[in-house]
């Protein structure tokens, strides 16, 4: 088993990056997954664009090359069926609501530990027998600040990105000695339309502009005041998935200008 392994992760580390592998992204149709799935296929990936947007997916994958996957995260059956011949797997599907802790919806609560939870668990069970086969596979779990902090009025979103930071370490344990790596990527507020329409939700709320929405709400603890791009995120994504991130797992990767330093 080490020697096979070793094998195929000398051959993966010619410098080629990541051609001949097929990597499948969730939520790929905007923001973060969008960024991943272009900069896996530059690295010369063939990406399967996973989102619930089909005309969205499909422009996607159109622009890198790739397949749509038009799909609702939560149809575990048909999302995990693309996922079982996948050599690479980036989990970040998600959304968010903010509500008070006693106002929170049960019903939504319950659909995003579905969408951030449950889903990443049976897409990583679904593509794990192909990898340990080749004995090689990288997995990542795009998770966030708030996988590894709490932030008022978000009960649903920080309960379900901690439990992803769980599955993942497990998955690195499980995974390690057939060669398959699981990490997660923690960014803090990244310029999507999902955080743009946090900002002006909260400007109308505190009757202030977006800008200092931005600096004085969303980044009061960052040592930055500046919003994370989302390709920002995708290189280290396409790191962790490269050769040279063979020995890099089980790891939560912090990306917040210094939120979680102080």
């Amino acid at each position: 088993m080490v020697a096979a392994m070793m094998t195929i992760d000398d051959r993966a580390g010619d410098g080629t990056g990541l051609q001949g592998r097929t990597a499948v992204v969730t939520g790929a149709a905007s923001g973060i997954g969008k960024a991943c799935a272009q900069a896996l296929a530059e690295a010369g990936a063939k990406v399967r664009v996973v989102d619930l947007d089909a005309e969205g997916a499909h422009r996607v994958a159109e622009a890198v090359g790739g397949a749509a996957c038009p799909v609702d995260i939560t149809d575990f059956t048909v999302a995990a069926a693309f996922a079982e011949d996948a050599d690479i797997l980036v989990n970040n599907a998600g959304f968010q609501l903010v509500r008070p802790l006693e106002e929170f919806p049960a019903d939504v609560f319950h659909q995003m530990l579905a969408v951030m939870v449950e889903g990443p668990f049976h897409l990583i069970r679904a593509a794990l027998p192909h990898m340990y086969a080749q004995c090689w596979g990288r997995i990542v779990n795009i998770s966030s600040v708030h996988g590894l902090r709490a932030s008022a009025y978000k009960a649903g979103y920080v309960t379900a990105k901690h439990a992803l930071e769980g599955l993942s370490k497990v998955a690195a344990v499980e995974g390690g000695p057939y060669g398959v790596t699981s990490n997660c990527v923690n960014p803090g507020y990244v310029r999507t339309p999902l955080v743009e329409k946090q900002m002006a939700d909260q400007a109308a709320a505190h009757g202030m502009e977006e800008r200092q929405v931005v600096e004085q709400v969303l980044l009061a603890h960052c040592a930055i005041k500046q919003l994370i791009e989302p390709d920002q995120v995708a290189a280290l994504v396409r790191f962790l998935c490269s050769p040279a991130a063979a020995m890099v797992s089980g790891a939560s990767f912090v990306m917040d200008g210094g939120w979680t330093a102080q």
